[in-house]
Parts: C-alpha cells; sequence; structure tokens
C-alpha cells in the first residue's frame, strides 16, 4: 500500500483557499463517482469557523452558514495547532486535503510538519515567494502555483510539469468553481499522485 497523500492548501489570507478546497472536492468527487478516484478526506486546519460543510451551506442558506461560522470560531492557539498536527500526522485515507489559514506562523508550522506535499493559492503575486521557501523548509514537495484572480473572467494554465502553475478567478463563497479548467486540472494532478 502506497504512502497517503497529504497535500496542503496554502497561502495569504483571502485568497481563496477555502473556495478553492471547496471545489477540488467536488471535482475528486465527481471522478471518485466513476471509480477513477480515492475519496478525497478534507481537514479544515484553521480555526475560523469555515469547515468543509461551508461553501455548500452558504449556497443553501448563506444567513445559516454566517451563523455557523461565527459559532465554530476559534482562536488560534498552540493547542489548536497541536490538535491539528496530530490529526495530520494520523491521515490514513490515500487522499487528504487540508486546509491552513494564512499565515506563516509556527502554528501553521506545527501543522504542516507531517504532510508531503502543497499547493500555493495566491491573490497578490508578491506573497507566493514566502509560501515557496515556508514549505520547502518543511520538506514539501510544491506541486501547484496558483494565482487568484477574483476579478477574473477565465483561467489560465500556464504550465503542468515540473510544477501545474497558472491563475484561477473569481473563487467566491457560493459558486460552484468545481468545473473550472485550474481545478480540474488540479483534481487530476491528486488524483494521480494518490494512484501512485
Amino acid at each position: 500500500m502506497s504512502q497517503p497523500v497529504k497535500v496542503v492548501l496554502c497561502g495569504p489570507p483571502q485568497s481563496g483557499k477555502s473556495c478553492l478546497r471547496s471545489g477540488l472536492k467536488q471535482a475528486i468527487l465527481s471522478l471518485e463517482r466513476v471509480g477513477k478516484a480515492p475519496y478525497p478526506y478534507v481537514l479544515t486546519a484553521c480555526p475560523d469557523g469555515e469547515g468543509a460543510w461551508y461553501a455548500e451551506a452558504v449556497r443553501n442558506n448563506p444567513q445559516l452558514a454566517k451563523e455557523l461560522k461565527q459559532a465554530y470560531k476559534r482562536k488560534f492557539t498552540w493547542e489548536f495547532a497541536q490538535e491539528k498536527a496530530k490529526a495530520v500526522k494520523n491521515l490514513s485515507l490515500p487522499l487528504n486535503i487540508i486546509d491552513v489559514g494564512g499565515k506563516i506562523t509556527d502554528e501553521n508550522r506545527l501543522i504542516m510538519q507531517h504532510a508531503t506535499h502543497a499547493v500555493i493559492l495566491a491573490g497578490d503575486i508578491n506573497k507566493i515567494l514566502a509560501w515557496q521557501e515556508f514549505c520547502l523548509d518543511l520538506k514539501l514537495k510544491i506541486i501547484a502555483i496558483i494565482r487568484s484572480n477574483l476579478h477574473g473572467n477565465a483561467d489560465c494554465i500556464e504550465s503542468e510539469s515540473p510544477i501545474l502553475a497558472g491563475s484561477i478567478h473569481h473563487l467566491q463563497r457560493g459558486v460552484d468553481v468545481s468545473q473550472r479548467p485550474m481545478v480540474q486540472r488540479l483534481a487530476g494532478l491528486l488524483v494521480k499522485l494518490s494512484n501512485g
């Protein structure tokens, strides 16, 4: 049995990581339904109150989603980081996606240390290098660097090897992004990694 793939979605705050996480999970689930992919387990390792349930809740009942987010929101404490680090270490399914907070901190270092791969998503391209250095210092294999363009109208795939690179447009809560070209390519890449 191959080792579990543990992919961290990371990058600066307000880049759309939670939206990407939701679209990515939906894209992989559509492949799983036809027997081409393992189940994508999502671990929310940021105490912002936006669990894996959040995107669907926003689509179905935005007010309730807002209320639940506030109820689940916690402080980013060392104890929280230790709890999530243990969870990452113990992940054993073939494909795991870990959504972390948007700051380069000791807490995120602790959480990310047991991951295997990283996807960097940034709205501000000037912040990509710091995240690359952070991931490389943790010995994570960076598999994608994606620029988030909230006001764009199309995705752009610039390269697929050795790193998937380009941009994704309009990552906004409540919008299904699972069919976007960049999400589809990233989903395919994660499935390929998890299938060995």
